[in-house]
C-alpha cells in the first residue's frame, strides 16, 4: 500500500474481450485527474491474486471498477455497495479470470490475524457491457459511459478520502 493510502481504486477486467476492458480504461481515463492524497489507483486488468493481496493491504475504503452485467441498458452505470461480510462460495483459482466476487471469495478465510487487512468498504462502478466477445475496444455504449464512471468514481473517492470525523463523548 502506498504510505497513508486509504482508498483504492482498481480498474478489472481483460482489454481483449471487448466491454470487459470498461474498469481498464476508466482507471486510465482517472489517472488525467487530480486525486485526493491518500488515493492509489491500480489497473489490475486480469490478475485476480494481485487484486486479492492489494485488498489486504489495510485500506479503508476499495472502488472496483469492472463491466458489469445487471440486465439493464449497455453502457448503464451502477453503484454497487459489496456485501463483504456474506460469506461467498469458494472461487476457482483462475489468474487471469478471477472478477471481483471471485477475489473478495478469496479474501473470505483471511482473517485480520494474518497479517492482512480488508478493507471497511468495498464498492464496485460497474457498466453493463454490450458485448464481451473477442477485440480490443469498447462498445459505442460503454465508451460513452467512461466518463460517467470518471465522475461516480470521484465523486466516490473525495467522500471516502475524508478524514473520519472523531466524536467526543459528552
Amino acid at each position: 500500500m502506498t504510505a497513508g493510502s486509504t482508498v483504492l481504486v482498481a480498474g478489472v477486467g481483460n482489454i481483449f474481450l471487448g466491454d470487459d476492458g470498461f474498469g481498464v480504461e476508466t482507471v486510465r481515463r482517472l489517472s488525467a485527474h487530480p486525486l485526493p492524497a491518500g488515493v492509489e489507483l491500480a489497473d489490475v486488468g486480469v490478475r485476480g491474486v494481485d487484486l486479492a493481496y492489494r485488498l489486504l493491504d489495510g485500506h479503508r475504503t476499495a472502488v472496483l471498477v469492472d463491466a458489469t452485467c445487471r440486465g439493464g441498458a449497455p453502457g448503464t452505470v451502477y453503484l454497487i455497495e459489496a456485501d463483504t461480510g456474506e460469506p461467498l462460495e469458494a472461487p476457482v483459482l483462475d489468474g487471469h479470470r478471477m472478477g471481483p466476487d471471485a477475489v473478495l471469495a478469496l479474501l473470505a478465510p483471511f482473517p485480520p490475524s494474518t497479517g492482512g487487512e480488508p478493507p471497511e468498504r468495498v464498492l464496485v462502478v460497474g457498466c453493463e457491457p454490450a458485448s464481451l466477445e473477442e477485440g480490443i475496444g469498447l462498445s459505442e455504449p460503454v465508451a460513452a459511459a467512461v466518463e460517467e464512471a470518471v465522475r461516480v468514481v470521484l465523486r466516490v473517492v473525495d467522500e471516502a478520502a475524508q478524514p473520519e470525523k472523531e466524536t467526543t463523548p459528552c
